[in-house]
């Protein structure tokens, strides 16, 4: 063990104060920001108080944002086949956004007829992007029986 993790092990095992060591009848209470130091008392915790602030401050903010930040497991994440199958579960439901979302891949894979009957399941279910995806299928005459110009 190195000279700095031996006097870290002692300063935990001691108030940070008045340097009591934490034995059977002194229980020492750690400090509930930070957890780096511990105290014989309230009396001691409030005279380190000012030297302890700076310190105890910044392990605070460390430990905050280690819990905000954590990245969720990788087992949270679905697999391509649930989600999938979740996505068909919503359609049957008739999600106007699972319908436009299939409306998109079936537009993507080429599909424009599937993807208009998709579109406009999901506009006719209020859906804002559905009715934009519909004009965008319109003006560039996909999937969409065009008028013979010639009989008009």
């Amino acid at each position: 063990m190195s000279g700095v993790e031996e006097t870290d092990d002692i300063m935990m095992m001691c108030c940070a104060s008045c340097g009591i060591a934490g034995v059977d009848d002194v229980k020492l209470k750690k400090c509930t920001a930070c957890y780096l130091v511990r105290y014989c008392s309230v009396e001691c915790q409030k005279e380190h108080r000012p030297q302890h602030k700076r310190a105890c401050k910044k392990r605070a903010a460390e430990l905050r944002d280690e819990i905000l930040f954590k990245q969720p497991e990788s087992t949270h994440r679905e697999s391509d086949e649930d989600a999938d199958k979740n996505l068909i579960k919503r359609i049957e439901a008739n999600d106007s956004v699972a319908l436009c979302h299939m409306g998109v891949r079936c537009n993507i894979e080429g599909d424009h007829r599937n993807a208009f009957e998709y579109f406009t399941k999901a506009a006719a279910l209020g859906d804002a992007l559905a009715h934009y995806k519909l004009w965008i299928l319109y003006s560039e005459g996909r999937g969409v029986v065009q008028k013979d110009k010639k009989k008009e």
